[in-house]
């Protein structure tokens, strides 16, 4: 018996594939799922999904995750949640500032707040306070982010807080870089974050970095922005990089004209094919293996005294 989340379940898809994904695998599996959306629309039609797969209805919820938690007694198993991109949290700033200063850690935000225009790492603060204690089973989630959570805010800043504090705290598992025109409405680029508190032992202290930014193929039709896929080798090969924690290279061989010939995997400690005559093989990383404390920086300022003409 398990549970899982999705803070933002839209019409509920995601929990669906879970489902039955998890029920492929294991046939006598219970999974209980829990949810909550904003949209009313998109609430609706997840909690008709819900009745139809015999879910307790009841654990749908409607509502602003961040201001309005639905779900503020649980824990969960897993947690999933594909947040929406760069949108500003400012309707709901007064709540959310009152939880980060009233409550501080014993609430969803103590360890800092990202800028009002992007309220991405809010919604990591949400998953990462649901998860069930470590002496309990611990948890596991992943959730889909942009760029920005990676790369924005200074030291000192909030989104710096953050990010230190689930380095600190030793939650990263794995952070995925996805190809561009993955989504609907949008064609930046995309990356999954693996976060747990129920490590395995070789994983403590570290962070995997795995490019799958090259593994896609077309889509036959393109809805939108999205024109491009993982293919269910691709998927595998993530998997397998993920489940194995391996560093790995991307071969590709080259003819004398550039185009290219043949592409492999090369785990740790495989050598590249050779080059063609007149051609070449390009060897670029796809999976690395970081310290947590590889990430650490300090912004140091100095200062020194105006000088005047003597």
């Amino acid at each position: 018996m398990r549970t899982i989340y999705d803070p933002t379940a839209g019409t509920g898809g995601m929990l669906s594939v879970v489902s039955e994904y998890l029920l492929e695998h294991n046939p006598a599996a219970r999974l209980t799922m829990f949810g909550q959306e904003l949209n009313d629309e998109s609430y609706a039609i997840c909690k008709a999904d819900m009745l139809i797969k015999g879910q307790d209805v009841g654990n749908i919820v409607v509502g602003n995750t961040l201001s309005d938690d639905g779900h503020s007694s649980r824990k969960f198993d897993y947690m999933l949640s594909n947040p929406p991109f760069g949108v500003e949290w400012k309707k709901v700033e007064k709540e959310v500032r009152k939880e980060h200063t009233e409550k501080g850690f014993d609430g969803r935000f103590g360890p800092g707040l990202p800028r009002v225009s992007d309220g991405s790492m809010l919604f990591l603060l949400h998953l990462i306070s649901k998860m069930r204690p470590a002496v309990d089973g611990g948890s596991r989630f992943g959730i889909v982010l942009n760029g920005s959570p990676l790369f924005t805010g200074g030291a000192g800043s909030g989104e710096s807080e953050i990010r230190r504090y689930v380095l600190e705290n030793d939650l990263v598992e794995a952070i995925i870089g996805l190809p561009t025109d993955m989504f609907y409405n949008t064609g930046i680029s995309t990356y999954v974050w693996i976060l747990s508190n129920k490590k395995q032992d070789d994983r403590k202290g570290w962070v995997q970095l795995i490019d799958a930014s090259s593994f896609w193929q077309k889509m036959r039709k393109s809805p939108g922005s999205k024109r491009k896929e993982l293919s269910d080798d691709h998927i595998a090969t993530i998997t397998r990089l993920f489940g194995e924690f391996a560093e790995a290279d991307q071969a590709t061989v080259l003819d004398k004209q550039g185009n290219e010939l043949d592409s492999q995997l090369l785990l740790s400690g495989e050598h590249a094919p050779a080059a063609p005559e007149g051609g070449k093989v390009k060897v670029v990383p796809i999976s690395r293996v970081f310290r947590n404390e590889e990430f650490g920086y300090t912004t140091i300022t100095v200062e020194r005294p105006l000088r005047d003409e003597a």
